[in-house]
């Protein structure tokens, strides 16, 4: 007999009562009664006032789930039974035209994450005897179904959520969902494509489930405009950790909570977390932008510094940025490089060598994590890798005042303006201040300009007469001490 709703087939042995006999789900049954707009009763109402902020459950089922729950909660789990139920469940056909499909999607920040989200939704369809009938093809990332319904598995990109007719979206962890190529946080844009995708199926849901993180972006804003709302169309579900998931040790978040309370707060608590803002607003970093300009030839009686931050090739990126101070005391960004992973280190030290001599350098400043390889390859090629006496939080402590008081100019480069616009300072219980990227981001272009920059606004005068310059290398020690250059 079919079930004649989630619940139900969660309690049923035929059903999936097999994948929810271990642990109390309790706290997760009234949000899913809420979800569908089913009743909750009396004992159930306490949590749904609890965790909604509301005072009477929903009268029809919602548009739109947020679910803002501590770790190891049970998010996933609960997702991807929703997107189990309505890919097997609610029938799409009639809303479809002829040929189309209905896309029931699980969308996660990285394939890791995704690949959690496909065990669960292939153990409730693929091993259940009725379900798995209905399957006629699948794969590592979908499962497509005789009824005319598909369930993939995503990374978080608005390009790859283009072009589908899509019933249901299942998010997981939004908080995190960070792209290095387009947008420090392209959630709302992620979620702009989606939302415009489920428009012509009435019944389309949007679910997401993530732990907060700081105070900004899609899932903060939700919060803030649809907490404790009743009788919208949105509902927000904030919970900790073990109202959601009480077999996780009280002891286990003490101790997080006593390593680090403001982490431990937001990742078991479901609290926004209030020591994380963002480092530099992203209309500074536009105002800074020298738009059109992507690289400046060399100049001749320019004094140029370098800054590179190395990587070994396998995970992240080998950079390096050239800067100059021009008369007017601007600092000025004159050529960024960036090679990702997998590439060469040998190689990229070469050709990074040859750019640098292009620019009359023969030294670079540098990383100081890198190790010694990275003076031992530039030196190969006649470049002499200098060890910076900062590290990355002092560089970008004194890169601040530089662009908010407008004395840099940056070349428009995407991905610059997406690492610079994602680091985030974050205070210590001590007091002091850390600036890094965000987590899931990157910041090697960010680090490798903000260096050479700094480098080049601090020393002075960095502009010396063409007879003073050699065609390819640096002037000599007793000339550049001579004029009063020191590089």
């Amino acid at each position: 007999m079919t079930p004649s709703n989630i619940i139900d087939a969660m309690h049923r042995p035929e059903w999936w009562a097999k994948w929810f006999e271990r642990g109390d789900w309790s706290a997760w049954r009234v949000f899913l009664s809420a979800l569908f707009a089913m009743p909750i009763g009396d004992e159930g109402l306490s949590i749904f006032r609890e965790c909604t902020g509301r005072t009477a459950p929903p009268s029809s089922p919602a548009r739109e789930a947020w679910a803002i729950c501590g770790r190891r909660g049970g998010k996933t789990r609960i997702m991807a039974s929703v997107a189990a139920w309505l890919a097997c469940f609610v029938d799409w056909r009639p809303y479809l035209a002829p040929g189309e499909i209905a896309s029931v999607m699980v969308i996660a920040a990285d394939r890791r994450q995704a690949r959690v989200a496909m065990r669960y939704l292939r153990s409730l369809i693929i091993e259940h005897p009725t379900l798995s009938q209905l399957v006629t093809r699948e794969s590592d990332e979908t499962i497509e179904l005789s009824c005319r319904v598909v369930i993939e598995v995503a990374t978080a990109s608005f390009r790859t959520t283009r072009g589908y007719t899509i019933a249901a979206v299942l998010a997981d962890e939004v908080a995190f969902w960070f792209d290095g190529d387009t947008s420090a946080n392209p959630a709302s844009e992620i979620l702009v494509a989606l939302r415009a995708a489920m428009a012509t199926m009435p019944l389309a849901l949007l679910m997401v489930a993530t732990t907060p993180y700081a105070r900004r972006g899609s899932v903060y804003e939700t919060w803030r405009r649809h907490w404790a709302k009743d009788d919208d169309p949105i509902l927000v579900w904030r919970a900790p950790t073990r109202r959601m998931n009480p077999s996780v040790p009280q002891s286990l978040i003490d101790e997080a909570l006593e390593d680090d309370p403001a982490r431990a707060a937001a990742e078991y608590l479901a609290e926004f977390r209030t020591d994380v803002e963002t480092f530099i607003p992203r209309e500074v970093v536009e105002a800074a932008t020298a738009t059109g300009r992507h690289e400046l030839p060399r100049m001749g009686g320019t004094i140029y510094r370098a800054f590179a931050d190395p990587s070994g090739g396998s995970s992240d990126s080998f950079t390096l940025a050239i800067a100059h101070r021009d008369s007017n005391g601007l600092a000025v960004l004159d050529a960024v490089r960036e090679r990702r992973p997998p590439f060469s280190p040998e190689a990229c030290v070469e050709e990074f060598a040859e750019l640098l001599k292009a620019y009359g350098l023969r030294r670079v400043t540098g990383d100081r994590y890198a190790g010694e390889w990275p003076r031992e390859r530039f030196s190969v090629h006649g470049i002499q890798y200098e060890v910076s006496e900062m590290v990355k939080s002092d560089i970008y402590r004194d890169f601040l005042p530089l662009i908010n008081s407008g004395k840099i100019e940056l070349l428009d480069h995407a991905r610059l303006c997406t690492q610079l616009c994602a680091l985030e300072r974050r205070t210590a219980r001590g007091g002091r201040d850390s600036i890094d990227h965000a987590p899931g981001a990157h910041d090697d272009v960010a680090n490798s300009v903000a260096g050479a920059l700094v480098l080049a606004a601090g020393k002075r005068p960095l502009v010396i007469p063409d007879s003073l310059v050699a065609s390819s290398a640096q002037p000599s020690v007793q000339t550049r001490h001579r004029h009063g250059v020191f590089i």
